[in-house]
């Protein structure tokens, strides 16, 4: 999957369990419960398996159940929501391509699976 050019900025990430999946159909932010911050050698970790997210082929629903909010060390830098029934993800960002904004992946490839299982091992609010 394609990052935004201000990964490298990235120092912290926020992990959120979207709460109302169909208000992303139009939505301008990722809107959930924050569940838990990845610092450190997590922020590598996680960005490096979505960089490894292989393309899918994308189905309809987009109905995203998790995503990421990165910061770098002054604002917010991009937020990904992720739906891994339909295999979409939704990148938003200060000055992001169209193209890069809305992608696909193989939600079954090894990255992909990884990441949700560290999505899912997120304590609960």
């Amino acid at each position: 999957m394609l990052l935004p050019l201000t990964h490298g900025e990235t120092e912290i990430i926020e992990v959120v369990r979207i709460t109302d999946p169909v208000r992303h159909i139009s939505s301008e932010d990722l809107a959930g419960d924050t569940v838990a911050i990845w610092e450190g050698d997590q922020v590598q970790q996680v960005l490096s398996l979505i960089a490894d997210l292989p393309e899918g082929e994308q189905y309809r629903c987009f109905l995203p159940g998790w995503g990421i909010r990165a910061h770098g060390s002054t604002r917010q830098l991009f937020d990904i929501a992720f739906c891994f029934r339909c295999h979409g993800a939704r990148v938003r960002g200060p000055g992001l391509p169209v193209e890069q904004q809305g992608q696909t992946f193989d939600a079954k490839s090894p990255a992909a699976l990884e990441l949700l299982r560290r999505f899912s091992s997120c304590p609960p609010n």
